[in-house]
């Protein structure tokens, strides 16, 4: 009797990286990538029309943030696997991914063997959490001290970003799907959160915290 694979969507919006995640998992026997998305919007009208074991989700998608994308796939097909899949370091959004219902985090400078761990181990019902990362969850549950970007919600944290990395307030709302007088909101709010106050000092600070 053939040993069912594990069925994997991918959801990167770079086609170079899917193919070399495809490439790569193709010389491993029990998982197979049986759907592929560029966007948020693509990979729901998959899991709508076929059921998938583990989802490999890129965090930055060009429609909505990996971690809204994994809110609405969880909110649709609880049982799916969702690993967030990342070039950012893993504890600055790990533990948010993990709190949304996220089965674990990957790095994208991750080698064959930990990726192949990382998707049977979540696929079996597991959690994947790295030595790193466990470190900074028992911080977190001991109450130590959070450096300030973590006191900010997902969607202040994205703002955060796009605004260290120099993009207008019109730029952002329009790609947010916000209004400028909100996205102005999210500003205060984040400057009153971190005690910066401005631009120029929130670039520096997400530059050194490496969230850009």
């Amino acid at each position: 009797m053939t040993e069912k694979k594990i069925s994997l969507l991918l959801v990167d919006d770079h086609e170079v990286v899917r193919n070399g995640i495809r490439l790569m998992l193709s010389t491993v026997s029990g998982i197979e990538v049986t759907g592929e998305a560029s966007n948020s919007r693509e990979a729901m009208n998959l899991i709508r029309q076929q059921d998938f074991d583990v989802a490999l989700v890129d965090l930055g998608l060009p429609d909505k943030s990996g971690l809204e994308l994994l809110k609405r796939m969880l909110s649709e097909k609880p049982e799916i696997a969702v690993l967030i899949f990342s070039m950012y370091e893993e504890e600055i959004y790990g533990i948010r991914a993990i709190k949304l219902g996220a089965s674990g985090f990957l790095s994208k400078n991750s080698d064959l063997s930990t990726v192949v761990q990382a998707v049977n181990k979540v696929a079996g019902g597991g959690k994947f959490i790295s030595p790193a990362m466990s470190e900074k969850l028992v911080n977190v549950f001991r109450g130590e001290k959070s450096r300030q970007h973590e006191m900010l919600t997902n969607r202040e944290l994205e703002v955060l970003r796009m605004l260290a990395t120099g993009q207008p307030l019109t730029s952002i709302a329009t790609t947010l799907n916000l209004s400028a007088s909100t996205v102005t909101t999210y500003r205060s709010r984040i400057m009153d959160k971190t005690g910066l106050k401005n631009n120029v000092q929130l670039a520096r600070y997400a530059t050194e915290n490496k969230l850009i």
